[in-house]
């Protein structure tokens, strides 16, 4: 008997649970319940109609008479090459592009310079923090940049960037130390 007493407990223990958890789940059924009726009973709302649509007039295009605007005549195109402004500044596109051309100029730091064997190199940092020796005429930038003078404070560069009519001119620009 005295290994059924624990037995009993436990049966008696898990219904007692069981009820209470029937009685919880009864109270929030209720409650439920009194909801849902509470908002069945208000009185319905009511849904704004449709907008009418308003036909729209009809308009018959014809342009047999008329140039095609997606075929170049040859006049027209004869005046676009003599408006391109041909100064004979053009990007050498054969050559091949050095690393510091993959990144915009504005994301390039000169961060010092160094002397070695007569010559003096700029050090600049890419926005990856890797560091890169240049001198002049080496390329930066995504304007075909070439480096002309490196002083102690600056990298001086001359980009070659497209006029808009087809031709390209120069632009100074420069780098310089950030301390």
């Amino acid at each position: 008997m005295g290994s059924r007493a624990p037995l009993f407990l436990k049966g008696f223990t898990s219904a007692c649970l069981g009820m209470l958890l029937a009685a919880c789940e009864n109270n929030q059924m209720n409650d439920l319940q009194q909801f849902v009726e509470e908002v069945k009973s208000r009185p319905p709302g009511r849904i704004a109609p449709l907008p009418q649509i308003k036909p729209i007039e009809t308009f018959v295009y014809t342009a047999s008479n008329k140039r095609n605007p997606f075929v170049l005549s040859e006049g027209i195109e004869e005046e676009m090459v003599s408006e391109a402004s041909d100064n004979g500044i053009r990007p050498d596109t054969l050559r091949r592009k050095e690393e510091l051309e993959a990144f915009p100029l504005d994301t390039i730091r000169m961060v010092g310079t160094l002397e070695q064997h007569g010559s003096t190199w700029g050090l600049v940092q890419t926005k990856d923090g890797t560091i890169y020796r240049v001198q002049p005429g080496n390329y930066m930038g995504q304007n075909y940049g070439r480096i002309t003078r490196i002083l102690e404070d600056r990298i001086e560069l001359t980009e070659i960037l497209p006029d808009g009519q087809g031709g390209y001119l120069e632009r100074q620009a420069s780098l310089a130390l950030n301390e």
